[in-house]
């Protein structure tokens, strides 16, 4: 039913690691294939291509349903329905961000300082000549196929990247002088498609899937057993995303408890459910959760 296309490059692996996580595996000869499967009868037809294309051929209608960042729709300007964030990206859950950096000892603070004909190299020119024209800033924008923060000061004088942790920035002694968009990921069709009621069930469908994949991240199910006269020292430290669920069982002299909790920290929660009278603690992997 639906075309998918989904981003190469940076955000592949862990789009795959997603999908996958989604019960929606992505199934190719190799990693160099741009042709894909997915074992799903809402899905007829994958693609794996660069993230900077996906929105001009969404709009086209070349592909009903894509992945790709807000930065690349906002440089392509491109006209396409956005079915929401999914915040993860290639090393962190944060968003990326587009910026303008120059190097440390460089006199400008702000945009506005930048003198009349100042090199800027970038992969968005589209958004940064728009960015510059808001500030009034005349400058040459050179257009970057890579290695970006590498061609100050010696090729250009300012930069306009993404940067998720501000790691290469530092260890190319630049410094951000402003940020001209936060971009997550987004999943995002084309508008005829979405307009057609069978294909934009088929794309919610697919949304949930994925965002309740993102949202059990990190998350895991504690279940346990504890006496009647234990239950509140256990559900005074029970952390839960509502409240526990709590079960009598046979007997009525104890309770069964069940929680998703983050599984940062159950090393500490777990020796400490079983000092307040816990027992028969489980400690089960979450692969999503939906509202």
């Amino acid at each position: 039913m639906l075309s998918l296309v989904l981003p190469k490059g940076s955000l592949e692996k862990a789009t795959l690691e997603l999908f996958d996580a989604a019960d929606l595996t992505v199934r190719r000869s190799s990693d160099r294939d741009y042709r894909a499967q997915i074992d799903d009868p809402r899905i007829d037809r994958v693609r794996v291509l660069r993230p900077q294309e996906i929105p001009t051929y969404l709009e086209q209608g070349l592909f009903d349903l894509g992945i790709t960042g807000r930065d690349w729709i906002t440089e392509t300007d491109s006209d396409v329905v956005s079915l929401g964030e999914l915040k993860y990206s290639k090393a962190t859950a944060n968003p990326v961000r587009v910026i303008m950096a120059v190097p440390h000892d460089a006199p400008w603070q702000t945009v506005s300082d930048l003198p009349e004909g100042v090199r800027i190299s970038t992969e968005f020119p589209a958004m940064t000549k728009r960015f510059l024209d808001r500030h009034g800033v005349k400058a040459k924008v050179v257009p970057s196929y890579g290695a970006t923060e590498a061609k100050v000061p010696d090729i250009v004088d300012v930069i306009v990247d993404l940067t998720e942790t501000g790691s290469s920035l530092r260890k190319n002694g630049l410094r951000i002088l402003d940020t001209l968009l936060t971009s997550y990921t987004e999943l995002v069709a084309n508008r005829d498609a979405y307009e057609d009621a069978d294909k934009r069930a088929a794309m919610e469908d697919i949304a949930l899937l994925l965002q309740g994949a993102i949202r059990a991240r990190g998350n895991v199910l504690l279940k346990l057993n504890v006496a009647s006269a234990d239950l509140q020292a256990v559900l005074d430290i029970m952390p839960a995303m509502a409240s526990p669920t709590v079960t009598s069982l046979a007997g009525g002299e104890s309770s069964a408890v069940e929680s998703v909790v983050a599984k940062r920290g159950v090393n500490t929660l777990i020796p400490a459910l079983k000092a307040a009278g816990a027992h028969d603690i489980l400690e089960i992997p979450i692969s999503k959760i939906v509202d």
